[in-house]
């Protein structure tokens, strides 16, 4: 096997890139901040492997970036342990118990808030990183949080978006969220760039579950399973309860309290499933089920007609409708509790008539289809979408944290990848339990997260709200294989762009030459990109915004113009304002690993040898 890869219409332009594609044999990294990349490095350098670094370097996000992840946050993993298959590794968490449509809608709700206890799910990240590092790892508990307990503890330099992120929220954590004030607000105003920012509970929550689990007995796996029943029914648990109990102002502008319960945390357990793959020109790509949206990436791959030619104006075109089209699918069809099968969504016969309604003009409808001639069904909210009632929110640009006129506010992901030199690949897309979530637990030092808002509260949907089923989430990572053999992983921030962006990245990578005998993965993250919000939002307040595209302006005049004849309303953006990708690459016959880092929000990098 090797990374040559000629389809019959390639474009060879050479593609200015900000750095470049890195290359080594020891090991790849790549993450949304610079920090986590170091970390993982570090683990990686004191012999761990890809799954010891990726945990360490998780833990890390959530104190470097707590406007975009935390503990108490969600996970899904795409793994390939050396010589196997890629596997799932699921943190998403359900609704608990309580969560039924008819207690929310008894309070008078039409949507789930998009802040406050009522919109927390069972959190699933730690368990997913405690199952990640007890299966695959090789480190021990101490080893790998000891990262995150330092920069928790001594302080990191904010990034300029923390304290954007906590000064658009300042007015609500001052008048309500006061424990959040506490650690975000030290001194009356939100940390400088480059000023330090501590967590000391969050370091001595960390300290307190290394010396718990240590008394549990000796042994790697022991201590980790004792540390996973110290977030299920230990102080973690008594005291994530004890703030979802706590009536919390939040979107609604009611203070409510939440539907989370010591029974939910005590029931729930990570889990491992089979990944949905498509097959598309001598590539498989491996997602997440239908309780991601992780099979839109596959539909529009499908979509895709044979002999389309990267990067033109039809192309753009193109991709940009059979987004529409796979996303309104994800409407229809995607949820924890859907009977839909991911197989029917990606045949032949079902996207090549979907495929047919792909015409020279831009649709503004949303027009999800009807396999095995089962008709769709859309939430009231949608619908409300759909027809205007619900104004759209500003431009998000990247997908960093929102913040409206009203006090709704939205944060955004984190994104990690890793590859060893044992040839193990690791993909993980941490959120939720951001700072503008849900006010810190101060025993804790981090709040609830919010994913309920994605789940519609419409009976029979297969994202209606149910307890015990998982919100249909945007979280998305991805890995890509060559004759089976897993070769890249990758992925990006950005909610409901997630699988825009990932997906032309994709394509750049197999549609263009290659570098140095490897993948241009920095020239694919750096070419300009785009995203459409012509189908409802996964977040409050739903709105869509109907034939729709936001490109960089670095896309050219042309390719503006182009989508602009063909009836697109587009939207300019700055030069580098689409997508967030992390990659890293392994080639199977040579050993030689990638990785590259988008430039975009200036906090990515990549970090090997």
């Amino acid at each position: 096997m090797s990374w040559t890869f000629a389809p019959s219409r390639v474009s060879t332009r050479s593609v200015f890139t900000t750095r470049p594609t890195l290359q080594g044999t020891h090991g790849m990294v790549s993450s949304t901040h610079w920090l986590a990349s170091a970390t993982a490095m570090a683990v990686l350098e004191d012999d761990g492997n890809a799954f010891d670094a990726a945990v360490a370097a998780g833990f890390v996000l959530h104190v470097v970036e707590p406007h975009l992840n935390g503990p108490a946050g969600e996970v899904p993993i795409i793994l390939a342990p050396a010589g196997q298959p890629p596997r799932v590794l699921c943190g998403q968490g359900p609704a608990p118990a309580g969560a039924t449509v008819s207690h929310y809608t008894s309070l008078g709700l039409d949507l789930v808030p998009g802040t406050g206890p009522l919109a927390a799910a069972v959190p699933g990240a730690f368990d997913a990183w405690m199952l990640l590092l007890r299966d695959h790892g090789t480190k021990t508990l101490a080893q790998v949080l000891r990262y995150a307990i330092g920069y928790a503890e001594h302080g990191h330099p904010a990034v300029e978006r923390i304290g954007a992120a906590i000064a658009a929220v300042r007015d609500l954590f001052e008048r309500e969220w006061t424990s959040s004030a506490e650690v975000y607000l030290r001194g009356g105003r939100p940390p400088r760039p480059g000023e330090l920012l501590r967590n000391p509970a969050l370091a001595a929550t960390w300290r307190r579950v290394i010396a718990e689990a240590e008394a549990a007995g000796p042994g790697r796996e022991t201590q980790i399973d004792a540390a996973r029943r110290i977030w299920r029914e230990g102080f973690i648990a008594e005291a994530i309860a004890a703030a979802a109990a706590r009536p919390t102002m939040d979107t609604s502008g009611e203070r409510h309290a939440g539907t989370l319960t010591a029974g939910d945390l005590a029931a729930f357990e990570a889990q491992y499933e089979d990944p949905v793959t498509y097959d598309w020109r001598g590539w498989t790509v491996a997602k997440c089920g239908l309780w991601s949206q992780g099979p839109a990436f596959l539909q529009q791959l499908a979509l895709l007609p044979e002999d389309l030619e990267y990067g033109t104006p039809d192309y753009l075109h193109t991709l940009v409708e059979g987004t529409k089209l796979a996303m309104a699918d994800r409407e229809a069809w995607y949820g924890d509790n859907t009977d839909i099968a991911p197989e029917t969504l990606l045949s032949r016969e079902y996207n090549d008539a979907r495929r047919a309604l792909i015409g020279a003009d831009a649709s503004t409808e949303l027009r999800p289809g009807a396999p095995g001639g089962r008709q769709p069904r859309l939430s009231k909210q949608a619908e409300l979408s759909i027809g205007g009632a619900v104004p759209p929110p500003p431009a998000a640009g990247t997908g960093e944290p929102t913040v409206a006129k009203d006090g709704a506010t939205r944060g955004d992901t984190c994104h990690l990848d890793v590859a060893d030199r044992w040839g193990n690949l690791v993909a993980a897309t941490p959120s939720g339990g951001w700072l503008q979530s849900n006010p810190v637990i101060p025993a804790l030092g981090f709040p609830l997260g919010t994913r309920l808002q994605m789940a519609w509260l419409d009976e029979g949907l297969p994202n209606s709200l149910v307890p015990g089923r998982r919100p249909r989430t945007t979280l998305s990572p991805s890995m890509a294989l060559r004759d089976g053999v897993p070769v890249m992983a990758f992925g990006t921030p950005g909610g409901d762009q997630q699988d825009q962006w990932s997906v032309q990245f994709f394509l750049a990578v197999a549609l263009r030459e290659n570098v140095r005998g490897g993948p241009d993965l920095q020239g694919a993250i750096d070419a300009p990109n785009w995203h459409t919000d012509s189908f409802p939002s996964s977040f409050y307040p739903r709105a869509m915004q109907p034939g729709s595209v936001t490109v960089e302006s670095r896309i050219g005049d042309a390719a503006i113009a182009g989508l602009r004849r063909r009836g697109h309303d587009v939207t300019v953006a700055g030069p580098w304002s689409e997508g967030r990708l992390c990659a890293v690459a392994r080639d199977p016959e040579t050993g030689v690993l990638s990785a590259a880092a988008n430039p975009r929000g200036m906090q990515g990098y990549a970090a090997g040898r």
